[in-house]
């Protein structure tokens, strides 16, 4: 491990950080997904329409203009759904969209009624995305207040922060940190180095000094912090610097700068830890455990999701590792089980259905359980049909249910677990439950 010191030709300078933070804007990604899917429906809609009504029109009459019909809704649906995930684009879309359909209007090329009809459906078609494609909800997680005092550290002084160089983040996130925390330990663990050693270091010194212990990194990492910090009585700050910081996006820390601001502002709150028991060992989960074929179905889900957009590819994903994968036999609280797999959260999670994404709270004290049972005829098929017709809530091989504590018995032949990303070997018999308020973490500092 090291402390950092600027590369030769690195930029630390405001404006270079500036432009760091406006590249890879989920958000607008997102948009840009829903809009283009809602223009290609609505463009097809209005395809099989005109062929309808153009079979049924008299020759004398002219054939109806689909060109046009087709700019209309499509621009309705484009501006709607994009809208519809990020509002602020609706103030550039919406007037242009509204500019399309009275060009038309003026050029007289067809009635009012069927100029709204396209704009109509233009607007239907992207509302209808949010049944099978629900929005991303922004907002982050609530928590309880804190159970331990939240030290304030301007420019980061008293903050022990251990960076995964491997964490797998676009930007060296140690260079920025350089710039906004001056005044912390930042330590780079690089590749090769054991980052449980680099925390549990990190971790003595943090408490020696009083401060916190921060940590850059994915889910896997933050975890991994997560013990040391909760062993050692310390608070925790949250940076994001890996492949999707789901943790820190429930925490409403999607940036370094935010996270940053946090830590100097000094306010705090208490979160739970999923926990997991078996063989006289403990773990914890932050985000999320799973068995079965949950693992390989988010990572089909996400080598598709940058192109795609999560919901197209968690169907594509969901048909594939269906196809490929064998149910596991185990026993939930007693009961014989035959399933496809089992998804535990920490916290209750939305939206339902397979694609969980965000918590409206940190600290509920429930787990919460998604399972597909394997053992009904032709699960797979009604399954499969359940998800895309939007009816997975009422499926019976799918089952959505909150608990406390869960013991799962016959894991030698299911095989691993994994839990926030990470796989680990499982013991014959796990129990998963809850620790309440057991971590203490860096809140925004503006919430």
């Amino acid at each position: 491990m090291r402390t950092h010191e600027p590369r030769p030709g690195e930029r630390t300078d405001p404006a270079s950080l500036a432009t760091k933070n406006l590249t890879g804007n989920r958000s607008m990604r997102r948009a840009a997904l829903r809009g283009t899917g809602s223009l290609a429906l609505a463009s097809a809609a209005i395809q099989v329409a005109t062929k309808v009504l153009d079979q049924r029109r008299p020759l004398r009459h002219p054939p109806s203009g689909m060109p046009s019909s087709r700019r209309t809704a499509g621009a309705a649906a484009f501006a709607t759904a994009a809208t519809l995930e990020t509002p602020r684009l609706g103030i550039v879309l919406i007037p242009l969209a509204a500019g399309i359909a009275a060009a038309r209007a003026l050029s007289g090329a067809h009635a009012p009624t069927r100029i709204l009809a396209d704009t109509v459906l233009g607007v239907g078609v992207a509302a209808a995305t949010c049944h099978w494609w629900p929005l991303h909800h922004n907002a982050p997680a609530n928590s309880a207040p804190p159970q331990l005092p939240v030290p304030a550290l301007p420019s980061g002084e008293g903050l022990v922060m251990v960076v995964n160089s491997n964490a797998g983040g676009e930007v060296p996130a140690e260079v920025e940190l350089r710039t906004l925390l001056p005044k912390a330990d930042v330590r780079l663990c690089e590749a090769g180095e054991d980052l449980h050693t680099a925390l549990r270091q990190a971790a003595a010194q943090a408490q020696a000094r009083g401060g916190a212990l921060g940590v850059v990194g994915g889910d896997g990492t933050v975890n991994a912090a997560a013990a040391q910090a909760v062993d050692n009585r310390l608070p925790l700050a949250v940076f994001p610097g890996g492949t999707l910081n789901h943790f820190a996006a429930d925490l409403g820390l999607p940036t370094l700068h935010e996270a940053a601001d946090a830590v100097e502002a000094g306010r705090g709150g208490t979160i739970d830890l999923g926990r997991i028991t078996g063989d006289g060992t403990c773990t914890y989960f932050l985000n999320t455990f799973s068995i079965g074929v949950y693992p390989e179905l988010v990572r089909a889900r996400e080598a598709r999701e940058t192109s795609l957009g999560k919901w197209p590819a968690l169907a594509i994903g969901l048909l594939r590792v269906l196809a490929d994968g064998a149910p596991i036999d185990i026993t939930l609280d007693g009961q014989h089980r035959r399933l496809w797999l089992l998804f535990a959260g920490n916290s209750r999670y939305d939206p339902p259905g397979f694609a969980p994404s965000y918590r409206p709270t940190l600290d509920d004290g429930l787990l919460d359980l998604r399972i597909v049972d394997a053992k009904h005829p032709f699960a797979r098929t009604r399954l499969v049909a359940a998800f895309l017709t939007g009816t997975l809530a009422r499926s019976r091989v799918y089952r959505e249910t909150t608990a406390t504590r869960l013991r799962i018995d016959g894991m030698g032949q299911a095989g691993d677990y994994t839990r926030d990303g990470e796989v680990s070997p499982a013991a014959d018999t796990l129990v998963l439950d809850k620790r309440s308020h057991a971590l203490t973490v860096y809140l925004p500092a503006s919430r």
